[in-house]
């Protein structure tokens, strides 16, 4: 199925659940946590893509895609223990979401750059994953990440302000 090897579709599957709950977790809570339902799925299923994303060579040797699953599991590690030992103290809230949300940015590089150079089947929209169009879409993505990320914070900041004044 669109050239996967079983692990690839392993991996595929597993990551669109990781995005659907990171997706809810972020609208709903407006943060990723452990703390909750979809965070903690979020998180167990974007390792679970990391660890998966590890065992795929389809395009050769080690390159990009695995780099962006160590950067994952390095920032899945970071904002876990961020979250569980409070190791910031007042920042903590704030560095487990950079870190969690980042890891959302991890998922779409990826994706977009996957299924563009594979839908349409036999036809794909892009050639491979050197094609020049992705450049503005990678743009894009980093572009919405941080408008997300800054909206996120500074909601967190608010949250911070309305506690401390409770």
């Amino acid at each position: 199925m669109f050239g996967l090897t079983s692990l690839g579709i392993v991996h595929t599957l597993i990551s669109l659940v990781a995005v659907a709950t990171g997706v809810w977790a972020l609208a709903r809570h407006k943060e990723i946590a452990l703390a909750r339902p979809p965070g903690k799925t979020y998180v167990v299923t974007t390792l679970l893509t990391a660890l998966t994303g590890l065992g795929i060579f389809q395009h050769g040797g080690f390159g990009p895609p695995h780099v962006l699953s160590i950067l994952t599991i390095l920032a899945l590690a970071a904002g876990a223990a961020i979250e569980l030992k409070g190791l910031l103290g007042a920042w903590s809230r704030q560095a487990q979401a950079i870190a969690y949300t980042s890891t959302m940015l991890f998922h779409m590089i990826p994706a977009f750059t996957e299924t563009l150079t594979r839908v349409p089947l036999g036809a794909p929209v892009l050639p491979n994953a050197e094609a020049p169009e992705f450049k503005p879409i990678y743009g894009t993505l980093m572009l919405i990440y941080v408008v997300g990320l800054v909206l996120q914070l500074r909601w967190l900041r608010g949250q911070g302000t309305r506690a401390a004044a409770a």
